[in-house]
């Protein structure tokens, strides 16, 4: 709680933080079993066909007002097939609308060209929910997301007690190098789930998905602009954020207190998803 809040005091003297939501897909990937691999493969081919997609995306789009399917990709193994459903889900997290998706889509898909595709279950862990994933870390999951905030010399001082240097040098040898060594993946930083889950906790996320919301790197180096020397350019990037405004826990009276505390409780009402973007920068 300390080292937060010297953060946070820092980040707040230097004159805030600049976010940017750089994507933003739910996604949810079904595992089809076909006779053979050569049957998986023309599934995958099919997938992936553009002229293909409206199709999927009439069936999705169907079964939701605010849910909209963005891109389907598919990865095979044997004779096992992926199909990885990437997907805007407005103000909600979006499981459950994803998932209702996704199966009407499958069912469509089926019935018109693969009648032989066995559906074994809606989530083939290739989505990837509540656990790490290279994948995640990579595509991304919910919103992706960027904060950069710049911190002058005399705030990295008299704030953080250190130097530029000695920043920059521990963040490379540590968070960097240091969770290379291990084989993280997601995890250059130093504790980027202690936040997440405070935040989770406080605004009614769902707290296992603080697995794969708190992959994040961290980055910090020299402010070499005249006038800001011995500053330090500090970011994070963060590309599988799951967050929501509503559903869930958001409804429990002191989570909805604190969603409307940071201005985004419940569903925006001129620009679906704009709350659920907030709450995640």
């Amino acid at each position: 709680l300390a080292s937060a809040n010297r953060g946070a005091r820092a980040i707040a003297m230097a004159g805030g933080a600049t976010t940017v939501l750089t994507d933003d897909g739910m996604t949810r990937a079904p595992l089809l079993r076909m006779p053979n691999a050569k049957a998986a493969t023309d599934v995958k081919r099919w997938v992936e066909d553009p002229a293909n997609f409206e199709l999927l995306r009439g069936a999705f789009n169907s079964t939701t007002r605010f849910g909209k399917l963005k891109s389907v990709a598919a990865t095979t193994a044997g004779h096992n097939v992926y199909v990885r459903f990437v997907c805007f889900t407005g103000d909600a997290m979006g499981m459950n609308m994803i998932t209702k998706g996704v199966h009407a889509a499958l069912e469509r898909m089926k019935g018109g060209r693969f009648p032989h595709a066995e559906l074994l279950a809606l989530s083939g862990n290739m989505c990837t929910d509540k656990k790490p994933a290279a994948i995640n870390w990579v595509d991304g999951r919910g919103k992706s997301v960027t904060v950069e905030c710049r911190i002058p010399a005399d705030v990295v001082r008299h704030v953080l007690k250190t130097s530029a240097d000695k920043l920059v040098d521990l963040n490379v040898r540590k968070n960097l190098i240091g969770s290379a060594m291990a084989g993280s993946v997601g995890g250059f930083n130093a504790h980027a789930s202690n936040l997440v889950t405070a935040v989770f906790l406080a605004t009614g996320q769902d707290p296992a998905q603080n697995v794969e919301s708190s992959q994040c790197i961290t980055l910090l180096e020299h402010d070499t602009a005249p006038g800001k020397e011995g500053g330090v350019i500090a970011s994070v990037t963060m590309p599988s954020i799951e967050v929501g405004t509503v559903g869930g826990g958001t409804s429990l009276p002191a989570q909805a207190a604190c969603l409307e505390m940071l201005g985004v409780r419940g569903a925006h009402r001129e620009r679906p998803g704009a709350n659920a973007e907030q709450l995640a920068r």
